[in-house]
């Protein structure tokens, strides 16, 4: 059982080390990873991913339960620890979502009674109901996206959670931070959605390839989250009216109580 990580930190991209010594992230905490394009975000979680012992260009080194892992963790796909999921990705086998989940839960060792469980949970996730007849190919994107971050949560047993720029995925991006939080993973968040960055607990501060800073989340930002993910939640019910071809007469902005 994964307890928490550790990341100790390493050199940027000119060689200096970095600001930050060490970032401990534990079972249950959100962290987001924020910072300009180039920054050295995607190789922060590139790093955690591999499980870097001071083997990447960083030279960062991350312990799991202040333990170096195993070559065999890093390595055996039966053991990987990570699961990440990006906006750039895509189901690419042409078979039912039912089948997938079987096929999935089959290889985790998992019951497949939790299909119709995945599926729920996916549905609460997007506007654009998944079925399990539905096959994996013709999914959108925001369907893909609610359908993975279902199957990490119910299905997957790995304890640590890349989720890569998901902003423009089309999901309820609160409710799908909170699913995978609530089921005692570690999960980091890649962003540049002040939605998303207000959500997590703290954030890392990523510059030049460095970690500069990690700033923890305030009341006051966790009651600014709350205000935009309403505003987020009415674009999203705004869009699937779009979508369905409905004609939208008025918004009402007094519900978002701003």
């Amino acid at each position: 059982m994964i307890e928490k990580i550790t990341v100790r930190g390493g050199y940027d991209k000119q060689g200096n080390k970095e600001p930050v010594e060490e970032v401990i992230i534990r079972k249950g905490e959100i962290f987001g990873v924020v910072g300009p394009t180039g920054s050295g975000k995607s190789s922060l979680i590139g790093d955690i991913e591999q499980l870097a012992q001071e083997d990447t260009f960083s030279r960062r080194k991350i312990l799991v339960n202040d333990e170096e892992p195993s070559y065999e963790d890093r390595t055996n796909p039966r053991k990987k620890m990570v699961a990440q999921l990006s906006q750039n990705m895509n189901f690419l086998a042409d078979m039912s979502v039912g089948d997938f989940l079987n096929l999935h839960a089959k290889c985790r060792g998992a019951s497949d009674k939790c299909v119709n469980s995945v599926i729920k949970l996916a549905n609460t996730l997007t506007g654009e109901p998944i079925k399990k007849d539905f096959d994996l190919t013709i999914l959108s994107g925001g369907q893909s996206r609610a359908l993975m971050v279902a199957d990490v949560a119910i299905i997957s047993d790995s304890p640590i959670v890349l989720i890569d720029e998901i902003e423009n995925a089309g999901i309820r991006k609160h409710d799908a931070l909170k699913v995978l939080s609530g089921h005692g993973k570690i999960v980091m968040v890649v962003t540049h959605d002040p939605v998303l960055a207000l959500m997590t607990d703290k954030r890392i501060v990523m510059k030049a390839g460095g970690m500069q800073n990690v700033v923890g989340t305030t009341p006051a930002e966790k009651a600014i989250s709350k205000k935009l993910n309403k505003i987020d939640e009415l674009l999203l019910s705004l869009r699937d009216k779009v979508r369905n071809g409905e004609i939208i007469e008025d918004v009402n902005m007094e519900d978002l109580e701003l």
